[in-house]
């Protein structure tokens, strides 16, 4: 972004309303286009390769720093954790904001992590990679073709008493994302068990499940080919075969049963929503139920 132009935004960004976030348990809330799309590294070592995908008239272009690395599907919780709190805030008639103040022990607690030193540490160093990544996408551009460039947090900064004791922290989301997540039908209510998910690709695939098997009585699926495309990962494709493989043979996805089957040589990865019961099902959305299988 040029110059004067970096200049006008930091200064709109500075006449932003302060929301400050909402204590408590609340669901955990995941925006669509994030659930659909490859726009986070899915490996735990650091990726500075570029993602450029293109897939009809959608197309992303994922860039990182050498310094920090691609943010990664891990570091999306925080954007979950955003998500979360604007939509719990507008269903209360409250009123929410891009700029968002709250703090680390609200944010980790929430993503279900420690609290630790360290883990503060690991938050500050993934709001760096989510500050630092720039993304370019025609996803929800009227005008065909037009892309839309922005950092997954514009700017964040640690909030601090006179005594230079902490309070908390501060961030700015990106227009595309909030506009996004206050779209009701842009956002999905997620099993809070999602965060015990250790693997990249098992994270992406539930996200890829969720989205599209929600809750439809004949579930849905997906060639593995054309899952592979989506994923942007830089593993060999037998190498991503294998591993979906062992997530359907551990069936790993909470809240869904998986299927591989075989048509005319081509493996196609099937899933149906799992039938539970009403009362759990909210209880573990909002963290009051253990998950399933001791995760």
């Amino acid at each position: 972004m040029p110059g004067p132009a970096r200049n006008v935004a930091a200064a709109a960004d500075r006449q932003l309303d302060l929301f400050r976030t909402l204590p408590g348990r609340i669901a955990p809330r995941d925006a669509q286009d994030l659930m659909t799309w490859p726009f986070f590294s899915l490996a735990k070592t650091r990726r500075t390769t570029p993602i450029d995908f293109r897939m009809g008239d959608v197309e992303i272009s994922v860039e990182a720093t050498r310094e920090h690395g691609m943010a990664t599907i891990w570091d999306a919780d925080v954007l979950i954790w955003a998500a979360s709190q604007i939509v719990a805030a507008r269903d209360l008639g409250k009123p929410t904001s891009r700029l968002m103040a709250t703090t680390p022990h609200a944010v980790l607690t929430f993503i279900e992590r420690g609290v630790s030193l360290r883990d503060y540490n690991r938050l500050k160093a993934a709001l760096d990679r989510l500050q630092s990544t720039t993304v370019a996408t025609t996803i929800r551009q009227p005008a065909q073709r037009r892309r839309h460039r922005f950092s997954w947090i514009n700017e964040w900064k640690e909030r601090l008493d006179p005594d230079g004791r902490p309070l908390g922290i501060e961030l700015i989301l990106p227009d595309w994302f909030y506009a996004g997540v206050l779209d009701q039908a842009l956002v999905l209510t997620i099993d809070r068990a999602y965060f015990a998910l250790s693997g990249g690709l098992e994270r992406w695939l539930y996200r890829i499940v969720r989205k599209h098997g929600g809750r439809q009585r004949g579930g849905w699926s997906f060639d593995l080919g054309h899952l592979y495309l989506k994923s942007a990962t830089l593993s060999p494709r037998k190498q991503f075969a294998y591993a979906l493989r062992d997530i359907v043979r551990r069936q790993a996805l909470p809240g869904y049963r998986l299927a591989l089957s075989s048509e005319l040589g081509r493996e196609r990865l099937a899933f149906v929503a799992v039938a539970r019961d009403p009362f759990d099902l909210a209880m573990r959305r909002v963290g009051l139920a253990p998950a399933r299988g001791g995760r």
